[in-house]
């Protein structure tokens, strides 16, 4: 494995990251979501980024300001925008033999990247984004999902007919989830279409589907989108095996245009 870590500036304060070399033109920026550090939780991202590099694409992963090993304030993801530049300026500059970057984000990295219009990138993946914002009820589409696999789970039956689960409690969820109207979208939502719109680039949209956040989104976007993939078992950080092959299957797809 060729890898390095190296800093680069971001309005004052040094970002850690680390690049995974690969001769190929086109190069991977992954951004964290939340305040999830650049190797990922249990080190996904760096073996995702591994996956990648092994493949013949350059892949640069960092930490934004207060996270992790960087310095500077924690503001989160809305004001991310000068975290993601100056990465995408560090990555050009650390691989002047790439002429093409992706930007892949999951969650609220993803509403991040959009939120900038993607900026300077060639491509975007999109993971799940993050659309709910404080004080949003879960949509319809989420609580149904819920019950759907609880009804299915011979376990959470039993605990219904023993009664450690309250049938009255259970049946006003599954009225509210039927007989809630669609709402239009809105908010966080609005704002992260309306920056998509101003990427000229190609982008792919990945949907876990055991995953509420992807369910979320899926409940404010138009589901015909072409650019949609989802993966039916997955949960919001493609822990599974099969997961895991085809979040990499989709990536590479998508670098190889």
């Amino acid at each position: 494995m060729n890898r390095r870590h190296f800093t680069f500036d971001c309005a004052g304060s040094q970002l850690a990251a680390t690049l995974d070399h690969g001769s190929g033109r086109t190069g991977l920026l992954l951004v964290s979501g939340g305040n999830e550090i650049r190797a990922g939780a249990w080190n996904g991202q760096a073996r995702f980024a591994a996956h990648i590099a092994a493949e013949g694409h350059p892949v640069m992963r960092f930490d934004r300001r207060g996270v992790g090993d960087s310095e500077g304030p924690n503001e989160e993801f809305r004001s991310s925008a000068p975290d993601i530049a100056a990465a995408l300026a560090a990555f050009r500059e650390q691989c002047p033999h790439v002429t093409h970057i992706v930007g892949f984000g999951n969650c609220d990295a993803a509403s991040a990247l959009m939120l900038t219009g993607g900026a300077g990138f060639d491509g975007l993946i999109l993971s799940n984004p993050w659309t709910l914002e404080k004080g949003d009820d879960a949509p319809a589409e989420v609580v149904r999902d819920h019950y759907r696999r609880r009804l299915a789970d011979p376990a959470a039956i039993l605990r219904l007919l023993t009664g450690k689960v309250s049938i009255a409690g259970s049946l006003r969820g599954l009225t509210t989830a039927f007989r809630r109207a669609p709402k239009a979208p809105a908010g966080l939502a609005v704002e992260i279409a309306e920056g998509l719109t101003r990427f000229p680039g190609p982008a792919r949209f990945l949907i876990a589907g055991r995953d509420r956040t992807g369910l979320a989104f899926m409940s404010r976007w138009d589901k015909a989108d072409p650019r949609i993939r989802t993966c039916p078992d997955a949960t919001h950080s493609y822990v599974e095996p099969e997961a895991q092959e085809w979040l990499i299957r989709q990536v590479l797809e998508f670098m190889r245009g």
